[in-house]
C-alpha cells in the first residue's frame, strides 16, 4: 500500500529517488502478473500526469472504477494515495500517507496541495499547513490518513517529529499507522498509545523488485476502498489477518550506526562516532523504541494479528535475476515462492541448496546482520 512512481509517460520525474521503470502501468503489471498482489496503494496518484495516464486506462476500459472506491486493473485493486511531508514549528519533518476513494477526490486534493507546495508534480513534497489541518482536509474528502514509516529517523513520526501522537495530531483522525521496514509488532506494541491502532506493513517500494517486500493479508468481502476502511477500523469482522513484514534487522535503520564509517554503535553516546570521530551517528529504530516504550515486549492488544517475518528473494544469497525468473515461470508469483511452494518443488527448479535457503527464510532460520544509517541488513 506504499508504492512510488518514478516517472511519467513523458519521462518527467515524480519520486526522484525511485526507478524510472516505476511508471503507473509498469507497477500495475508487476503487481498483478508477477507479485500476485490483489490490492495495492500507489502513493503518487496526486501528480497530474499520473492522473492523465490513469484516466487514459479508464477511458480505454483497461481499468474500471469500483462503485465502493478504488480502481480495478486485471487481478489487482488500485487504491489512490499521496505521500506528503509536514514540518511543525520546532520539530523535525515527517511523512504522511493520504488515500482517497476515487480519482475525483484525488484531483480535489491535488488542487488543495498545489496552493501549499512548490511542485505538485513531484512526490513527498513539503506542504505548508498544520498536521491537524491536513487531517481535517483528508477527512472532508472521505479519505484515510496514516503516518508513514513511523519509527525511522529519516522523516518518521516518532523518529523525527514527536514523542506522542497527541503532541501534534488528532488521534481520532489517525486511521492506522505504518511500521516501516525496521520494526515489527513486538517492537511497536511497546508503545501503549498504539495499541488501539491497526498496524500496516508496507513496502515503500522505489523499484519494481521492492513491491511486496512487506504487505498484509486483509479479511474483506472484496478488495475496494470501503472494505479497506472497515478493515483498518476492525468493523463488521473486517480486519488485518496477518502482517508480513521484513525481518526488522534487515531494515535500513534498525541499529544505531555511524553514517560515515558504517560502524554499529552502542545506544549511549554523545552523538559522535568513537571510531571515526564524525558526528554522523544515526539513531536506530530499536533504540528509539526503547526510549519511548511504556509497555513490556510481548504485550499485545487482543486484535493484533500475527506478524510473519518475511525475507524477500532479493535478500537471499545466490538468488539473482535469472534464478528469480526461473522461479516465477515455475510458480507464478513471489508470494507463492516465499510462502506456499514446498521445498521439494523448489529444489526441482533451483536445486537443493537454494530451496533449503528459501525454506529457512520462511521458517526464520537464517542469520542476519542488522542494518543501520540507511544501509540494509543482510543475510549471512
Amino acid at each position: 500500500m506504499h508504492i512510488h512512481i518514478g516517472g511519467t509517460r513523458s519521462k518527467k520525474p515524480v519520486k526522484i529517488t525511485a526507478s524510472r521503470q516505476m511508471t503507473l502501468t509498469r507497477i500495475l503489471e508487476e503487481s498483478s502478473e508477477r507479485k500476485g498482489m490483489e490490492m495495492i496503494g500507489i502513493i503518487d496518484a496526486h501528480s497530474p500526469e499520473v492522473q492523465e495516464e490513469l484516466q487514459d486506462l479508464l477511458d480505454r476500459h483497461e481499468a474500471m472504477p469500483h462503485p465502493e472506491g478504488g480502481i480495478t486493473y486485471k487481478q489487482t485493486m488500485l487504491i489512490l494515495g499521496c505521500e506528503v511531508e509536514v514540518k511543525e514549528p520546532g520539530r523535525g519533518e515527517a511523512h504522511f500517507l493520504c488515500y482517497f476513494p476515487s480519482l475525483a477526490e484525488m484531483r480535489q486534493f491535488t488542487q488543495w496541495l498545489a496552493a501549499r507546495c512548490k511542485n505538485v508534480h513531484l512526490s513527498s513534497q513539503r506542504i505548508h499547513t498544520t498536521l491537524v489541518e491536513l487531517q481535517e482536509k483528508v477527512a472532508s474528502l472521505q479519505g484515510i490518513f496514516i503516518p508513514a514509516h513511523i519509527f525511522t529517523p529519516h522523516k518518521g513520526f516518532y523518529g523525527s517529529c514527536a514523542d506522542r501522537l497527541t503532541d501534534v495530531l488528532d488521534p481520532t483522525l489517525v486511521d492506522a499507522v505504518e511500521l516501516g521496514l525496521s520494526a515489527n509488532t513486538d517492537m511497536a506494541d511497546r508503545i501503549g498509545e498504539l495499541h488501539e491502532k491497526t498496524f500496516l506493513t508496507n513496502s515503500d517500494a522505489h523499484s519494481l523488485a521492492k513491491i511486496g517486500r512487506e504487505y498484509q493479508a486483509i479479511r474483506m468481502a472484496e478488495p475496494c476502498f470501503a472494505e479497506w476502511r472497515k478493515a483498518l477500523h476492525r468493523q463488521e469482522d473486517r480486519h488485518i489477518a496477518v502482517n508480513y513484514g521484513l525481518h526488522p534487522r534487515l531494515g535500513k535503520y534498525h541499529q544505531t550506526t555511524c553514517q560515515a564509517c558504517q560502524t554499529p554503535l552502542p545506544e549511549t553516546g554523545d552523538g559522535r562516532c568513537p571510531h571515526c570521530g564524525y558526528k554522523a551517528v544515526v539513531r536506530g529504530v530499536a533504540q528509539r523504541i526503547d526510549e519511548l516504550a511504556d509497555k513490556e515486549i510481548g504485550q499485545h492488544p487482543a486484535h493484533r494479528p500475527p506478524y510473519i517475518e518475511q525475507i524477500p528473494l532479493e535478500f537471499i544469497p545466490g538468488i539473482g535475476a535469472k534464478t528469480k525468473d526461473k522461479l516465477y515461470q515455475a510458480f507464478g508469483t513471489e508470494m507463492n515462492i516465499l510462502h506456499r511452494t514446498d521445498e521439494e518443488q523448489l529444489a526441482m527448479i533451483v536445486g537443493e541448496k537454494l530451496a533449503r535457503m528459501i525454506r529457512l527464510a520462511r521458517d526464520g532460520g537464517l542469520s542476519i546482520e542488522a542494518g543501520g544509517a540507511g544501509t540494509y541488513g543482510k543475510v549471512l
